[in-house]
């Protein structure tokens, strides 16, 4: 029996153009096409308003679900013009709505803000069936609509404007989404996060999709992570003391910034969430080893001291002095490296060594600065 050679040459090549490729596999670019992926596109429309507070070119974002199932993102900087330039010299609007994997603008931030995949506005209009970008800007309105990602007609004066700012309002298509209907509440938990990690942000996410009056939460965290911990501890356990320990730290060896807040519970596992650049990371990486370790080896330093343990009792073990544990590892690094194609785990070799030191000097110098506070700590460890 013979078979026929299958024959495979150019003619066999499809190339998709512009934001073609991204209606044709949009799991490749937002993660999927059920609830997640809808998530991960407001994500996206919302890390460029993100980036204009970061940067101080504004001062809120809010985003709201409209009644016939739009989603609106606005802002109140000084408008990005549809053509390339403007105030930071970067990409105009119309460009960042049809191509994608644009460049950061020069005036971006130090640690940019890692939306879920970082591919922008671009996506968002390739995966909504309409959308409408409007501009206010020098006492003037310019409004462009796109189908589907492609321009229905160039920008159109729309008369004066009474304050600046950029507005997105896309509708998600249901011919690509199994559902066009964001969970409020997922939303609310995300952005919330956002605040405790970038104090200066000030986001409000309304719902206007109800038969009642809309329902609106504003999210402002000056406290910072500190706020998280407090939040995080409010259905656990009562703390074994009220303070909560918190530092901020700039390290030229890891070439970003941290931000650590922790407490110890009377009782219960430990309740620890780590972050690089804002973004969630589950499966931890070499920030979150490293705090561990400071822990551990200020403890350890202090009960030694204290005659808690002798020169022959190991050291107080990891799992020993995370147990009842509530802590928030933030750190923000110019040049990421997540392991994975989830971006799930921290992989920076340098972060851990850094944070170690940082947790293990501060928590050290509070430890022997309340020694009320410090026997309660070492009282549940030991």
């Amino acid at each position: 029996m013979t078979q026929e050679p299958i024959k495979y040459d150019a003619s066999h090549l499809q190339v998709l153009e512009g934001l073609e490729a991204v209606r044709k596999r949009p799991g490749m670019y937002v993660g999927s096409t059920g609830e997640r992926g809808l998530h991960n596109v407001v994500f996206e429309a919302a890390d460029r308003a993100i980036e204009e507070i970061l940067t101080d070119r504004a001062s809120r974002l809010e985003i709201a679900f409209m009644p016939d199932g739009g989603v609106r993102v606005a802002d109140d900087g000084p408008g990005i013009p549809f053509e390339n330039g403007g105030d930071a010299g970067g990409p105009g609007l119309e460009a960042q709505l049809t191509r994608l994997m644009i460049s950061r603008s020069p005036g971006g931030p130090r640690y940019p803000v890692l939306s879920s995949f970082s591919l922008g506005l671009a996506v968002v209009n390739a995966l909504s069936s309409r959308l409408v970008a409007e501009v206010q800007r020098e006492c003037r309105r310019q409004v462009q609509e796109y189908a589907r990602g492609v321009a229905v007609a160039p920008p159109a004066d729309a008369g004066p404007a009474g304050s600046s700012g950029t507005i997105i309002i896309f509708w998600p298509d249901p011919d690509i989404f199994e559902t066009t209907e964001c969970s409020y509440a997922v939303l609310a938990e995300r952005f919330r996060e956002l605040t405790f990690l970038n104090r200066v942000l000030d986001i409000t996410l309304t719902d206007e999709r109800g038969l009642c009056e809309p329902r609106s939460v504003r999210f402002r965290s000056p406290g910072g992570v500190r706020e998280m911990v407090t939040l995080l501890d409010e259905q656990a356990a009562a703390p074994v003391h009220p303070d909560i320990v918190s530092f901020e730290r700039d390290d030229p060896q890891m070439t970003g910034t941290m931000e650590v807040a922790l407490r110890w519970r009377s009782c219960g596992p430990e309740q620890v969430r780590s972050f690089a650049n804002s973004r969630p990371t589950p499966g931890g990486g070499t920030h979150l080893l490293g705090f561990h370790d400071g822990v551990a080896a200020a403890v350890t330093a202090y009960a030694r001291k204290r005659g808690l343990l002798t020169a022959a009792d190991p050291d107080l073990s990891t799992d020993r002095t995370s147990e009842g544990l509530t802590a928030v590892v933030s750190v923000k690094l110019e040049h990421p490296e997540f392991e994975g194609s989830t971006r799930g785990v921290l992989g920076n070799a340098a972060v851990r060594a850094s944070v170690r030191q940082a947790v293990a000097e501060h928590l050290g110098i509070w430890l022997e600065e309340h020694p009320q506070q410090a026997a309660a700590v070492l009282d549940r460890i030991i």
